[in-house]
C-alpha cells in the first residue's frame, strides 16, 4: 500500500458512503484508477466489509456492560460450546479471548438492568462458568471504528 491507498482508507473509514468520484478528487486520481484501488483493497482483505453504524441510544440500548468470564475448563468441546452460546446472543457486540486474569471478555449492549439480568441468566444457563463479573459503562468517552493507519 502506498500513500494514496492509505488516504483512500482514511476517507472511507470516516464515511464509507462517499462516492468514488469524491474520493478520487480528494486523492488526485481519476475515477477508474481510484475504483480499481478500492477494489484491490477489498480483494486483498484490507477492506473487510462495509457497514452502517447505528446509535445504540436511539435504539433504546442504554446500558453497555463489559462481562469478564473465568473458567476452569480449557478443552476444545467446552470452548466450542462457549463460542456457540455467546455468538448466538445478539446483545454481544464483541467477544474476546484474553490473556491474564480473565479468560474471556464480552461487550454487551442492553436496554437496562432488567435486560442485562435476562442476558446473564441465558449466559449462565448455556455454559458452565467458574466466574462471571460485570462492569457497567457510565459514560462513553471515546468510541471509534477507525483504525490507525501508518503515518497518522
Amino acid at each position: 500500500m502506498d500513500h494514496t491507498d492509505l488516504k483512500i482508507l482514511s476517507l472511507l473509514q470516516q464515511d464509507a458512503t462517499r462516492s468514488v468520484a469524491e474520493i478520487a478528487e480528494q486523492v488526485n486520481l481519476s475515477v477508474t484508477p481510484c475504483w480499481r484501488r478500492i477494489q484491490k483493497l477489498k480483494d486483498d482483505g484490507v477492506i473487510a466489509r462495509n457497514a452502517v453504524l447505528l446509535d445504540p441510544l436511539a435504539l433504546g440500548l442504554k446500558l453497555t456492560v463489559f462481562v469478564s468470564i473465568k473458567t476452569s475448563q480449557h478443552n476444545v468441546k467446552w470452548t466450542q460450546n462457549l463460542i456457540d452460546a455467546v455468538t448466538a446472543l445478539p446483545n454481544v457486540v464483541e467477544f474476546h479471548r484474553m490473556a491474564g486474569d480473565i479468560d474471556y471478555l464480552l461487550k454487551v449492549v442492553v436496554e437496562d438492568m432488567a435486560a442485562y439480568d435476562r442476558f446473564y441468566r441465558r449466559l449462565i444457563g448455556a455454559v458452565d462458568l467458574l466466574d462471571v463479573s460485570a462492569s457497567f459503562s457510565m459514560e462513553v468517552i471515546k468510541s471509534t471504528t477507525q483504525l490507525p493507519l501508518p503515518g497518522q
